[in-house]
């Protein structure tokens, strides 16, 4: 402590400024490092977000207490929790969607606009005007829709335009019924544009196809049976978790086409629609004459009758009744895509657990619980036993996957789970503050430490006394740039130096040849350079601030 304060002593107004400053700055910068170092990194959340959903997105940091930054249109996070707060704020269906409408026309001048730029920037915005229409519906989350125009060119035919419709619903698919509603929304704000000819995809279902259009187009037999398997694993996941249950799904669909005509008649189920009745009677009278028959010539015959007459009468009734029978005409169009049948195959993980020794068990689900996941399974694809249906459900245990090759160890920082960027603030730390140390305040210290002990090195000598040259020259006593005045020179006091021999050394001074000063001048400063230069400096500082 004496030491440094005689050091700090010996400093002048304009050194003391100078350490004063050199420390407040250490300090300043290790403060700043450490701050630094015990801030977290931040990196970007999300960015060139509207205000609106920038809004909730901040709002929903807030409230779970998240930190953050915000620099400019960007929101930073905490590295660590970066993915983990993207994934929840998806599930919460933020950031909203933020398509932006006609106010992107409001930025167009009329000056170095051309016809393409506007004509690009209108459809943008009325893609964006679709977008906010279709996601005030509670059910949508996201939406995204892009309109295709042709390009209109000399002998050419004007073709079509078309568009597409992405859809991310809150829980499950878009129904068919929503598909054909967005369709003739679409449609209907595109000049030309049919509803045919407009395309509406779900993220999850795919592609929807609503009532009004051909079966067994895109691929339908494919989605259902990806449709079916995806609604049976969902169903089963939620009984034995993620990952437990396998599902396969076969359809059995007819591949040729039929088209059949058929007509059946009911004869007792007739009705009589009409009656007619007919009555018809005739009657004749026959009188005999005088003329010769036959009968006239028997002996017992009525050649004496005389005059004799006969009559007839004949009466004859018709009756006509027509019925209606029944007819049954069908036909019957039998087109490629009908099914079947349905083919179910599960296969679920066993009950896993830990005994008490702590070692891993596994035991088979039970009977009861396998029928009851095969009734949902049975509803889940419409089970018709009728039409041949199969669902087969069992309860294996699973074998977990043998991985070829070393598995990937992560290295000794992800091990000691230690901020890597932490670790480089704290060695910048430590490198500014050795540099500040080294740089700045040890040569002021270490400079004014020699210029002290070689100060207190050199004592003078008692009146009378004559010094004694040492034997090594290394040894000699500092230089200081003083003369002494009780040092005694040979001769006298009125002797010269030039008078004095030299030859043999006297005093402190050390012998020369020929006893020339100025020899003896250079042989010091050669000897002593670091004191040589102490001197001259002190010197030349004197002589500014007598200046001054």
């Amino acid at each position: 402590m004496q030491q440094l304060n005689a050091v700090w002593a010996n400093l002048d107004l304009r050194k003391r400024i100078i350490v004063i400053g050199a420390t407040l700055a250490v300090f300043a910068a290790v403060l700043g490092l450490a701050r630094m170092a015990a801030q977290p990194s931040m990196s970007l959340l999300y960015a060139g977000l509207e205000p609106g959903p920038a809004g909730e997105v901040i709002e929903a940091l807030e409230a779970r207490g998240v930190m953050m930054e915000v620099r400019g249109g960007a929101i930073h996070v905490p590295a660590t929790e970066r993915d983990a707060l993207r994934m929840t704020l998806a599930a919460e269906g933020l950031p909203s969607n933020s398509a932006k409408g006609y106010e992107l026309l409001d930025g167009l001048s009329g000056f170095g606009t051309t016809s393409q730029m506007f004509d690009a920037a209108y459809w943008r915005a009325k893609e964006g005007e679709l977008a906010r229409t279709i996601l005030s519906a509670p059910a949508i989350r996201s939406a995204r829709v892009h309109i295709a125009i042709p390009t209109s060119q000399t002998f050419r035919n004007q073709a079509t335009p078309s568009g597409s419709v992405t859809v991310s619903t809150a829980d499950g698919t878009l129904s068919a019924s929503h598909a054909k509603a967005l369709k003739f929304l679409v449609s209907s704000a595109v000049p030309g544009l049919s509803p045919e000819n407009v395309s509406v995809i779900d993220s999850r279902g795919g592609l929807i196809v609503s009532g009004d259009e051909a079966p067994g187009v895109a691929g339908d037999a494919e989605d259902h049976t990806a449709k079916l398997r995806h609604n049976v694993e969902r169903l089963l996941e939620a009984r034995v978790g993620y990952g437990n249950a396998v599902v396969e799904v076969a359809i059995d669909r007819a591949t040729d086409s039929e088209k059949i005509f058929e007509r059946s008649f009911d004869p007792d189920g007739r009705v009589a629609i009409a009656s007619e009745t007919e009555e018809s009677t005739t009657a004749a009278n026959d009188s005999q004459g005088g003329g010769v028959t036959v009968a006239s010539n028997l002996p017992t015959g009525d050649a004496d009758g005389g005059n004799g007459a006969s009559s007839s009468n004949n009466s004859e009734t018709r009756e006509r009744i027509n019925y209606e029978v029944p007819e049954t005409t069908r036909e019957i169009l039998r087109v490629p895509g009908a099914v079947r049948r349905i083919s179910v195959a599960v296969l679920i993980d066993g009950i896993r657990a830990v005994d008490a020794d702590g070692a891993p068990t596994w035991a088979a689900r039970s009977d009861e619980e396998i029928s009851a996941l095969r009734e949902l399974v049975a509803s889940a694809v419409g089970f018709d036993e009728s039409r041949g249906d199969t669902i087969t459900i069992k309860s294996m245990e699973f074998e977990p996957l043998a991985t070829e090759g070393s598995d990937a160890a992560g290295g000794l920082l992800s091990a000691l789970d230690v901020d890597a960027m932490a670790l480089v603030r704290l060695a910048t730390l430590a490198i500014v503050s050795l540099v500040l140390g080294l740089f700045v305040l040890r040569p002021i210290f270490s400079g004014q430490a020699q210029i002290t002990a070689a100060a207190g090195a050199i004592a003078p000598p008692a009146p009378g006394s004559v010094p004694q040259t040492p034997a090594n020259p290394d040894e000699l006593p500092a230089l200081t740039g003083e003369i002494d005045d009780g040092m005694a020179l040979p001769g006298g006091e009125l002797a010269v130096v030039s008078d004095i021999e030299f030859s043999a050394g006297v005093g402190d001074l050390p012998a020369l040849a020929n006893g020339d000063p100025v020899e003896r001048l250079r042989s010091l400063i050669e000897e002593r350079q670091a004191e040589t230069v102490e001197i001259l400096r002190g010197w030349m500082e004197d002589d500014k601030e007598e200046t001054a």
